[in-house]
């Protein structure tokens, strides 16, 4: 397929599909998988790799600190389970616990999630489900029980708290609760620390090797089909979706999987963007540098969302598949008209939570 005119290889807000050698850092195959498993009579032979030219690696920065693999306890591992129990009740603490029964029995799965560090994250971010962003929602009949199915929602929020909620939201409302895995964009696998902290819950970058990964093992796959241009919206434009990408409508005809339309209202509202300052967001390596009513005016903590009310709602979904074979994958044209339709849908859906809300506070 084209690429679409200035999208760079690699650049901030480029599509996350486009490349596909995987050589990122950030998503190490995880020598922890390997080391813990139990020993067999006879040993591991490591599977041969073909070395990626040095000319087809995009610039990422900086690489990811090494992962300790020490076994020694941590007292302050302890303390931190303890505190992730007393924040979570009964029904919470069975949900989670059957959601990460999904990992299987290693300590990690094979792009990086960890049930016991998204046990602790789940624990925090239910709080903030609850009682800041007082989340509601709604649809969940649509989501599948077993099989993998692709969610599109629209961004926005700076900070992505708008996929955070929607992750909790199906641990501790869907039955059975499934985890959800985000496709994010590049860029966060070049944030030491952060970018390890995003794999441990499930944050995977944007590869087509790890989106086919994702849909061949049955699981759910969260894509912001605006991508960067979600989240550097103008308070003017809040609630107006941006154009989308492409590349999750190829994937749906590939595997076979439907696209479910998630539509968020309060994530527009969280962090309102006055002005984008795009020279000094490019001098920083930055996808936006934000000018807000709070930032940089108190500095970091600028940054952090309006305590705003959550409304989530998932949508019928849409089945490409049954209508068009996998080689329709490869047309331009009717890959861009299927995204369309899913644009459409979601700002529709949108509309109508913006008018709700309004009708209820006017």
């Amino acid at each position: 397929m084209t690429r679409p005119s200035g999208e760079g290889r690699g650049g901030l807000g480029s599509d996350p599909f486009l490349q596909g050698d995987g050589t990122l850092p950030f998503l190490i195959r995880l020598r922890e998988r390997t080391i813990r498993e139990a020993p067999t009579d006879e040993p591991e032979q490591p599977e041969p790799r073909r070395p990626t030219p040095v000319s087809d690696m995009p610039d990422l920065g900086p690489p990811v600190p090494e992962v300790s693999l020490s076994d020694e306890p941590d007292p302050m591992e302890g303390f931190v389970d303890r505190m992730a129990g007393w924040l979570l009740d009964p029904e919470s603490e069975e949900r989670i616990h059957l959601a990460a029964q999904q990992l299987g029995a290693h300590p990690y799965d094979p792009l990086g999630l960890s049930g016991r560090v998204g046990r602790r994250a789940l624990a925090f971010f239910r709080m903030l489900y609850r009682y800041y962003f007082r989340v509601e929602s709604s649809g969940h009949e649509q989501i599948p029980e077993k099989k993998g199915a692709i969610l599109a929602a629209n961004h926005g929020g700076l900070l992505p708290f708008d996929a955070t909620m929607i992750i909790v939201d199906l641990v501790l409302r869907l039955t059975p609760p499934r985890i959800v895995r985000t496709i994010v964009e590049r860029w966060a696998g070049t944030l030491p620390f952060v970018n390890v902290f995003f794999a441990r819950v499930g944050q995977v970058i944007g590869t087509r090797e790890n989106f086919r990964e994702l849909l061949r093992g049955g699981q759910l796959v969260l894509v912001f089909p605006e991508g960067i241009d979600g989240i550097r919206k103008r308070a003017a434009e809040r609630y107006v979706l941006q154009r989308f990408h492409l590349g999750f409508v190829e994937e749906s005809l590939r595997h076979r999987v439907p696209i479910i339309p998630v539509a968020i209202v309060g994530a527009d509202d969280q962090a309102p963007i006055l002005y984008d300052i795009k020279s000094l967001a490019r001098l920083l390596g930055l996808p936006v540098f934000p000018i807000t009513p709070t930032f940089p005016l108190f500095g970091p903590l600028g940054l952090l969302p309006y305590p705003v009310k959550y409304e989530i709602r998932y949508g019928e979904p849409l089945h490409f598949y049954e209508e068009y074979t996998p080689e329709a994958a490869t047309d331009p044209h009717a890959v861009r008209y299927m995204a369309e339709q899913v644009r459409r849908r979601i700002q529709e859906m949108v509309d109508r939570g913006v008018l709700s809300r309004r009708g209820r506070t006017g």
